[in-house]
């Protein structure tokens, strides 16, 4: 109740409806895995990278490759030239957009070699002598695609000296700490060479500009002296451009830089490691000038930008892909709660984004052996069972046969994951058609083309819909067929076939979890609980310590029937009148007086969920014409 201490009209706002509940997205996915580049949280306190490494969104192909690299194979362990890995997670990221998916979260998953930093984990570098000093390129993340070359070139401006009716020569443009190039007498004399575009710098003729509190400039040279500039002189105020090239496709240019920290676009601000302009970027600068003795340190700058343009060698070395990950590492370690620098990583990194529905792990499938893939799938359900909200889409082992694959999938019973079989082939997208030679093969893991297919039946559908009898895109075909007989021998067991329909193409033909319980025997219901779950979770938040009384259970009430309601209308509940589909009740019958005592307030709620017609019957009889 508000005060009223003095006399006067007050205007309150007051509700007379009830919250709303907003549907969650159920189409948000994360993979765990091996990729090229991207991301990645360091447990190493020897090592200290960007802080900016949790998993990041992606919203299409296009961008994955950006951030975490393309499709070439992936040098882990001791493997040797022609004996990559396959990079299945950034295949199956392909295959996730082709099929519909919208956002996806990717949790690196990188396994240090023997030893500790940078050299153990893989992560490039060049170092450069300035002075007495080292400056340091160094990749954004490990693997072998952050040996990178980076090139720093000069961008010199036209001749910028004017006289001032005060203060005699001045640099147009120039603020202070900037670097220009002094070429005395070359504005009277035209057989004085000026200097232009990427010529090497000299530190003689280059100068630092210094402005005084009037605004005044001056010229100080490398002995620190003051150099007195008259109109027959030419300044030129020189930039940098840094150019990156990332692999064969990829170059990135950094232009108008400076090699002042007084400026805004300095080179080690614009390419820092923590938050530099583009967060995409695959290097970083560091120099600390402030550990030099040099006799002049204002004019540390230009040797700065001596040193970077005459960098012979720009190749950054020491990028390397780690080892060959274990189960343990796809799970991954939590973040540590006395340490911020230290984050969560693997399947743990995605435990922290509430916004994922559907999790997957493209490498389990392919770890040595049947062994080390269960047990990586084991992390993966029980992720998925733990976070509550999401469903696990599992992958056997590549290669198994039908009497292996059911020998796996027997050694899990969870309501909150979908096995899906056989793996599936595609062209190696590396490769180029030629005549008479159609590119190689690959075999990839089911769980990206589904997961894809997870979304696009929620985007046009619903979350209701079982996500079976879709067009499976962007294959060749499945590594083996599954016929009618082989389908009735999976189907029972929750395994998920895909297969080749004549006229109708690849399709998904299964929509069972891998639970033995009746109860959860379909992949929608179970999701479309997680959906209702989640949805109530989150937009029921305000109702905690509200006052326990029946305006609060009615409140509540209303809040989830009128939100059960639209699910009806959508036809994700079954029966012809709402009171069929489902109830509400929040009164004193679902709470007795310790439950109030002791804060709680208990809603229970009832719901009818449409399953599939997984077996469409007709029953057929003959028909004589006098029968009544």
């Amino acid at each position: 109740m508000p005060e009223y201490l003095a006399p006067g009209v007050f205007v309150e706002e007051v509700s007379f409806r009830s919250k709303s509940i907003e549907g969650v997205p159920t189409s948000t996915t994360g993979f765990t895995g091996l990729t090229r580049w991207g991301p990645v949280c360091y447990q190493d306190a020897h090592i200290q990278g960007p802080s900016s490494c949790e998993p990041r969104l992606i919203t299409s192909f296009t961008e994955f490759e950006r951030v975490y690299g393309g499709l070439d194979e992936i040098a882990v362990g001791a493997a040797a030239p022609g004996e990559e890995r396959l990079p299945y997670l950034a295949h199956s990221a392909r295959a996730f957009f082709e099929n519909g998916g919208k956002r996806l979260y990717v949790s690196r998953v990188v396994v240090p070699r023997a030893g500790t930093g940078a050299s153990a984990w893989g992560v490039a570098s060049r170092n450069i002598p300035v002075s007495d000093t080292t400056a340091s390129w160094i990749a954004r993340w490990p693997g072998a695609l952050g040996n990178v070359y980076v090139e720093t070139t000069v961008v010199r401006s036209k001749n910028i000296a004017y006289s001032h009716d005060t203060f005699g020569v001045q640099a147009q443009r120039a603020k202070a700490g900037e670097i220009v190039e002094w070429v005395a007498g070359a504005a009277t004399d035209s057989t004085i060479s000026v200097p232009d575009g990427n010529d090497p710098l000299n530190p003689l003729t280059l100068l630092i500009v210094e402005v005084d509190v009037e605004g005044r400039q001056s010229f100080i040279d490398s002995t620190g002296a003051t150099v007195v500039v008259t109109t027959d002189d030419v300044l030129q105020l020189v930039e940098m451009k840094v150019k990156v090239t990332v692999g064969t496709e990829r170059i990135e240019e950094y232009t108008d830089l400076t090699v002042s920290s007084r400026q805004k676009r300095y080179i080690g601000r614009i390419l820092q490691k923590d938050d530099p302009e583009d967060q995409d970027a695959p290097v970083y600068f560091n120099w600390d000038p402030t550990t030099s003795s040099d006799p002049v340190p204002a004019f540390l700058p230009a040797l700065l930008a001596v040193a970077l343009q005459g960098n012979v060698n720009g190749r950054l070395e020491g990028g390397h892909d780690g080892d060959f990950p274990s189960p343990s590492h796809f799970a991954g370690s939590a973040a540590d709660p006395d340490d911020p620098l230290i984050k969560a990583t693997g399947l743990e990194a995605l435990a922290e984004i509430d916004d994922i529905s559907i999790v997957a792990m493209p490498d389990s499938g392919d770890l040595g052996d049947a062994t080390a893939s269960r047990v990586a799938a084991q992390y993966l359900v029980t992720h998925a069972t733990n976070m509550r909200y999401r469903i696990a889409v599992v992958d056997g082992p590549v290669g198994s046969s039908l009497n292996e694959i059911r020998d796996f999938r027997g050694q899990f019973d969870s309501k909150y994951a979908a096995m899906y079989y056989p793996w599936i082939k595609i062209f190696d997208p590396n490769e180029r058609f030629s005549q008479g030679t159609p590119p190689r093969q690959l075999l990839m893991p089911p769980c990206g083309f589904v997961t894809g297919i997870y979304a696009r039946n929620d985007i046009n559908r619903g979350v209701h819909k079982a996500p079976a009898n879709e067009v499976v895109r962007g294959l060749t075909q499945f590594e083996i067929n599954i016929n009618t007989p082989r389908n009735e021998v999976i189907n029972p067991e929750g395994i998920n076939a895909l297969r080749f329909f004549d006229g109708r193409g690849y399709r998904v033909w299964g929509a069972r979890t891998m639970s033995s319980d009746p109860e959860w025997k379909y992949v929608n219901v179970r999701r479309l609980f997680n959906f209702i779950e989640h949805s109530i979770d989150k937009s029921s938040q305000w109702a905690v310590f509200e006052p326990n009384s029946h305006r609060l259970w009615d409140n509540v009430r209303r809040m989830v029937e009128d939100f059960l309601l639209v699910l009806w209308r959508d036809g994700a509940l079954l029966g012809r009148k709402p009171e069929e589909a489902f109830f509400v009740r929040c009164d004193r019958t679902t709470m007795t007086q310790n439950d109030l005592d002791n804060g709680r307030m208990i809603c229970l709620i009832g719901i009818a969920p449409v399953k599939p017609a997984e077996f469409v019957i007709f029953r057929i009889g003959q028909w004589t014409g006098d029968a009544q």
